[in-house]
């Protein structure tokens, strides 16, 4: 065991002390804040644009509901042809006119509507304009119909349907939005970490195999603890990295900001403005006291346990996988053969949590898939917050477990004899002699 800690401070101090590691974690956030900033420059630029939109009605029964708002002003036309319309639109430059028609029939008067501009209309001003028509047209319908506009709207009933289990726990829509969310970022989190940090392990492997430093190292280490070394100290190494990550990222996000000229305070003003009517609001404050009931009703402890010990044993799962590959190769390029056994599962495990647990969490499909050691860690964690039972994630993390005992098994025969291969680009058939060595 003395071996297997040095070799992984070995394998932790040679990741930080990178020059490439050292830029990289550096760098990322800082780039990738500066996007977010300049992004978020550029759309409030794009928001704060004011646009001039003329109206010519010429049915006379719909002018009055276009109103100024904050980004887009209406001018009203009056008694003007449409082509004395279209040229005064072009000469003062606005963004375009929209006309109706004119029409006394109200079945006819929504195919007598256009809008002219210069250039293609954004489709959410589009979409605003058309919900506007199509709601003053249907309320002229109703009323020459004789029917009571206010009637109807104060006769609409909202139903909200609660929801409780047959021993008594309540629950709601918004419960199911809270696990799906906490499930989704779950899995993704550990998805992305064995993608990032299991192609780091192979990358590794290759260039001591290939500067044929290894060969030394494996002369006084047994294959299975280098590869156990290599395969913690990097994930030691991944850890320090996503948490220099959230530091820097937070103080990026402030200088970043400054220096593209986002008013962070501006931007989350709309935020606070919602947040001000929601109080105010007595259906929203309701939904705000659901979401805070959702939240207190999830199982907090169960969450944190299981994934803190689905998210090592997957990724130790797939770590060896990838400890296996780079000691079969001597150059990256070879090692595409061997990487669509391994992602082919990662990829499934992630549509079948998306596809599958969203629509039925305790369905054959879905708890079959939450068993098979390959796919449990994404799966399972996406089900565990809909209420699993303790059997059955102990049943799992056994599974998975005694998957990565076999697998490192498995993978330390190759990589005992991988390493030393040189020259050679191995076969499967290649890789299953090996296994009898």
């Amino acid at each position: 065991m003395s071996h297997l800690s040095l070799i992984i401070q070995r394998e932790y101090l040679t990741k930080v002390r990178n020059k490439s590691f050292i830029i990289m974690t550096v760098l990322s956030p800082l780039i990738m804040i500066a996007l977010i900033a300049v992004v978020a420059y550029l759309s409030q630029l794009n928001n704060n644009k004011n646009r001039t939109i003329a109206v010519l009605d010429e049915s006379g029964m719909v002018s009055s509901i276009f109103k100024n708002t904050d980004n887009i002003t209406f001018d009203l036309l009056n008694d003007i042809s449409l082509d004395e319309a279209i040229a005064e639109v072009k000469a003062k430059e606005v963004y375009g006119l929209l006309h109706i028609g004119p029409s006394n029939d109200l079945e006819n008067i929504s195919k007598h509507i256009k809008f002219y501009s210069e250039e293609s209309p954004s489709l959410t001003i589009m979409s605003d304009l058309e919900n506007k028509l199509e709601a003053k047209l249907t309320d002229l319908k109703l009323q020459l119909n004789g029917v009571d506009i206010q009637k109807i709207r104060t006769s609409k009933t909202k139903v909200n349907i609660s929801q409780e289990s047959f021993a008594g726990e309540t629950s709601s829509k918004i419960d199911n939005v809270l696990k799906l969310a906490f499930g989704g970022i779950a899995g993704y989190l550990l998805f992305m970490f064995i993608i990032i940090y299991g192609n780091m392990i192979m990358r590794s492997v290759i260039e001591e195999k290939t500067s044929r430093i290894i060969e030394v190292i494996i002369s006084s280490v047994k294959p299975i603890q280098l590869m156990m070394g290599k395969i913690i100290g990097t994930s030691l190494a991944g850890i320090t990295q996503f948490v220099i990550w959230l530091i820097l990222g937070g103080i990026a996000m402030f200088i970043l900001s400054a220096i593209f000229g986002v008013d962070l305070a501006q931007m989350q003003t709309p935020q606070q403005e919602m947040m001000q009517q929601a109080m105010n609001n007595p259906d929203s404050q309701e939904q705000i006291q659901q979401v805070m009931n959702a939240f207190l009703n999830l199982p907090i402890t169960n969450l944190v346990v299981a994934f803190i010990l689905f998210f090592i044993g997957g990724y130790l799962l797939y770590s060896s996988l990838y400890a296996a590959i780079g000691a079969a190769v001597d150059n990256e390029t070879d090692t595409q053969q061997f990487m669509m056994p391994i992602l082919m599962p990662l990829i499934l495990a992630v549509y079948v949590g998306v596809f599958t647990v969203i629509e039925d969490p305790h369905g054959t499909v879905s708890t079959v898939f939450s068993f098979i050691p390959l796919t449990s860690p994404v799966v399972m964690l996406m089900r565990i917050p809909f209420g699993v039972p303790i059997w059955q994630q102990l049943l799992s993390l056994g599974l998975l477990i005694g998957t990565f005992m076999f697998t490192v098994w498995f993978a330390a025969k190759i990589y005992r004899v991988g390493i030393l291969m040189y020259g050679k680009k191995p076969s499967y058939k290649e890789l299953y002699k090996w296994l009898k060595y």
